[in-house]
């Protein structure tokens, strides 16, 4: 198994180094545009295996997309992070020519890869990895509802002082402050709804501080955040790899799921060796589906900037 993780940046370093860890490749190629980055970073992780146990070989190499020849996941996180008081939406002019550039470059060596996106902003990039590159739609994933409904559990078990492993929470619609939407109704600890132990203010707080949750970051690290997003990239990954069947919300294209069409969008989808291979529909309730649809309504928007670039 090969794997190539394009950005050595924090959020791309953070996602190599677990998939390394957890020996979820023989081979892991990490790329980069900057001189000597990738290769710096990778040198740095090999040095680790003595320590950690693992047997992973880790190679950098700068823009040389030879070297990922044969790559059966890619994980592109490349383009320009957040800064404090910056939307992900305005990151797309710049992001959105280098994701196409590396979607093109990476299909040259490995056309048979699974692309899984997590470059922002998250759905427009996944959808432009999508309609660029004609792939078919199951092998493109972006992977924002992952991260975002890992944040979910965080902010319920700081409120429930639970372990965050024993909560089912899903976060649908996009990756963003305002689109993203935590169905806190069907969130259960153990099976049991959280809302027999939390109040109604409580709950409106947990999907408050779930939606800024990426923003909350960002103003505290003058940065995006990159252990979170690293790590769930790494899990869809090992999803992949080990064939787990696991349902993760992800970014996928809709073909009249949740009443949406020519649109990628975060639904709870199951992850396999073939990469996303079913969306699951939820019964969401009136409130949700209208949410759900404005944030569909919102994505559109973004993506109809793709066509002015």
């Amino acid at each position: 198994m090969k794997i190539t993780v394009v950005g050595a940046g924090a959020v791309g370093a953070t996602c190599a180094d677990n998939i390394a860890r957890k020996e979820l490749a023989s081979e892991l190629v990490l790329l980069d545009i900057k001189e000597g980055l990738a290769e710096g970073k990778a040198q740095d992780m090999m040095q680790t295996a003595a320590l950690l146990g693992f047997d992973t070989r880790i190679t950098g190499t700068t823009n040389d997309y030879s070297k990922t020849q044969n790559s059966d996941v890619v994980i592109v996180t490349s383009g320009i992070p957040r800064k404090p008081g910056m939307t992900r939406e305005e990151l797309i002019g710049t992001n959105a020519g280098i994701v196409k550039n590396v979607c093109e470059n990476i299909l040259k060596h490995s056309p048979n890869a699974i692309l899984l996106v997590v470059s922002n902003p998250m759905d427009t990039m996944t959808y432009l990895a999508l309609t660029s590159t004609g792939l078919p739609k199951n092998r493109i994933i972006g992977m924002g509802g992952a991260l975002d409904s890992a944040r979910f559990r965080f902010q319920l078990s700081q409120q429930l002082g639970c372990s965050p492993a024993d909560l089912n929470a899903v976060v649908v619609g996009g990756h963003g402050d305002t689109t993203m939407i935590p169905l806190i109704r069907t969130a259960t600890w153990n099976s049991v709804p959280v809302a027999k132990f939390l109040s109604a203010e409580q709950q409106k707080q947990i999907v408050s501080d779930t939606m800024v949750g990426g923003a909350t970051l960002t103003k505290l690290l003058g940065t995006s955040a990159w252990y979170a997003p690293g790590a769930a990239g790494a899990a869809l990954v090992e999803a992949i790899v080990r064939d787990e069947k696991k349902l993760f919300t992800c970014c996928v294209s809709l073909n009249g799921e949740y009443g949406q069409k020519d649109i990628c969008l975060g639904v709870p989808v199951v992850i396999g060796r073939n990469g996303w291979e079913k969306i699951v529909e939820f019964d969401l309730n009136d409130e949700e589906k209208a949410a759900f649809n404005k944030s569909a309504d919102a994505v559109r928007n973004m993506n109809d900037v793709l066509k002015t670039l």
